[in-house]
Parts: C-alpha cells; sequence; structure tokens
C-alpha cells in the first residue's frame, strides 16, 4: 500500500499554504464505488471554518483495484499514516467488526459500524448512521403515522434505519431483504432490544406495504452504480411517506415514483449530514455546525 493511495501526494510535508500552526486531522471513507462521496468536502469545509487542517481522503476499494479481503490492510495502514479515524461504508459495516478492539454501545447494539476511531494503537467502532438518520426524520417527517413501516434492506445501514425508526416511536418495523435469513435476523435482535411484535420479517412486499404507513429503502438500490428499485413502484400509493437513505443521486428512481404520486418523501441528504455531524465530532472533539454542513450539502 503505497502513501499516495491514501492521504494524496499533497498531503506530504508542511501542508497548503497558510496550514502551518494550524491543528492537522487526517481522516477518510472506506468503501467500494464512492467517487461520488459528498462527505470528503462536508468534513474538510468544515474543519476549514473551525480553524484546522482537515484532510479527508477517499479510500475506495474499487478505484484502487482491492479485493475486500485488503480490508485489515486498509485499517492497519491508516494506522500507520497517523489517521484519526475511518468511516465505514458499503460493504464493511459488519466486515469492519472483527478488526475493532471496543465497540460503543450503539454500534455493539446494532451490529454495524459507520465510524471507526483510531488512536494511541486502539480502534473502537462507533455508529452515527442511527442517529443521523432520526435527526433527519425528526425534521423532515416529525408529524407523519408511523404505526407499521415497511423496510427494505436488512444489512449495516438497514440495522441503524431500523433501530432510529423503533426509537422513535414507530409501532412495528417489517424488514424485507433478498437474504431472508439476514432478515429475520434483524427482525429478531430488534424485538430483543425493543420488545416482541416491535419488528418482524417478510417476504412479500405488496402484503407488507398494503398496511403500511411509511417505507424506507437501505438497500445500494437507486444508487448511480445499481439503478432501480427494491420493490415495484405499482405498490407505491399516495398516502404512503418514502424514505430513500441513498444521496447520490439526491432524487433516486423510488423518490421519483413516489413524488409522482404525490407522496411525501425524504430524500438521503439528511442522513449524509447528520451522519458527518457525529464522525466530525468523533474525529476532532469539537463541536460542528450542523446548520453550516447542511448549508454546504444543499450548495453541492
Amino acid at each position: 500500500m503505497r502513501s499516495e493511495d491514501l492521504i494524496g501526494p499533497e498531503s506530504h510535508g508542511d501542508g497548503a499554504p497558510g496550514s502551518r500552526g494550524r491543528p492537522s486531522v487526517l481522516a477518510g471513507l472506506v468503501g467500494t464505488g464512492i467517487q461520488a462521496s459528498r462527505t470528503p468536502s462536508l468534513h474538510e469545509r468544515e474543519g476549514e471554518r473551525l480553524g484546522l487542517r482537515y484532510i479527508y481522503r477517499l479510500i475506495d476499494f474499487e478505484a484502487l483495484g482491492l479485493d475486500p479481503r485488503s480490508l485489515p490492510d486498509i485499517l492497519a495502514a491508516a494506522e500507520h499514516f497517523g489517521f484519526a479515524g475511518l468511516n465505514i461504508t458499503h460493504p464493511f459495516k459488519q466486515a469492519v467488526i472483527p478488526l475493532v478492539g471496543e465497540l460503543a454501545p450503539d454500534a455493539a447494539a446494532l451490529g454495524a459500524v459507520n465510524t471507526v476511531i483510531l488512536k494511541d494503537g486502539h480502534r473502537v467502532g462507533h455508529n452515527t448512521d442511527w442517529s443521523g438518520f432520526a435527526e433527519s426524520f425528526r425534521r423532515e417527517l416529525p408529524d407523519v403515522e408511523r404505526d407499521r413501516v415497511v423496510q427494505f434492506g436488512a444489512g449495516g445501514a438497514g440495522a441503524a434505519v431500523a433501530h432510529a425508526l423503533l426509537t422513535l416511536g414507530t409501532g412495528q418495523v417489517t424488514v424485507i431483504d433478498t437474504d431472508q435469513a439476514r432478515a429475520a435476523t434483524l427482525a429478531a435482535d430488534l424485538c430483543h432490544r425493543f420488545g416482541a411484535g416491535r419488528a418482524c420479517s417478510s417476504s412479500f412486499p405488496a402484503e407488507a406495504l398494503a398496511t403500511a404507513q411509511g417505507v424506507v429503502n437501505t438497500t445500494p438500490l437507486g444508487m448511480a452504480k445499481y439503478p432501480g428499485m427494491a420493490f415495484s413502484a405499482d405498490l407505491l400509493r399516495r398516502d404512503l411517506w418514502v424514505s430513500d437513505i441513498v444521496y447520490v443521486p439526491l432524487e433516486t428512481e423510488l423518490l421519483r415514483q413516489a413524488r409522482a404520486r404525490g407522496c411525501r418523501t425524504m430524500s438521503g441528504g439528511g442522513m449524509a449530514v447528520f451522519q458527518a455531524v457525529g464522525a466530525f465530532r468523533l474525529f476532532t472533539g469539537l463541536e460542528p455546525d450542523a446548520t453550516e454542513m447542511l448549508q454546504h450539502f444543499s450548495e453541492m
């Protein structure tokens, strides 16, 4: 692993003009197919505003031609080059767990990590996805009915979103995933934490959506790299609110179809910003300005 692959050639030496004497923070995002991510700009802009020399790198396994089995090497290299931490995205939010020495309570409960803090030879896994989704939901869909919500996806992001939905008072979350065993396992975990009957799994989208008030997509479907929808648009109806955690593009096929039918919608932009707010706080120990970060995101 070359240093340039992680930190880039321009970050060697004393740094950019005017950066000397400023506290430095080096962080990154690990995932596959993440070249369109807006996370680096969110972090670096807020770091600049707070007087930091903040460098945030994309570590894209696809762009670097890396095999998923290289994940342990990437964490070791990040430690070697002095990274404060790493954000973790698809498809590594669960695969990274055995590689950290400690899990924060939220990450342990969810079985998913999206932020790893690297300090003094220790690795601590956190999850800011669930709080990011929850804050976005509170702001954008505070008054919707949520006795019954259907969620597509039972991976790392799905675990976080389902946790957030139940924390926000959703009566029951029905989890649907192409891997039926994974959906059943997530539902059982949620019932263990929140109480019997608060979650279930299903293999029948039409049946589940027929009685639901809201639906959330937590799968990669809808991303530029993975176009399409997790279910047929014919199952959408006007009285259903629709949320998608994908934010590149901001208007996914699911949201486009939902808006065409008059559904109330929530994009993945808010979750992207608020999970970054939480990660920035963990990386730096400083309190970022969420309003500033939201504004910057809207300008991109």
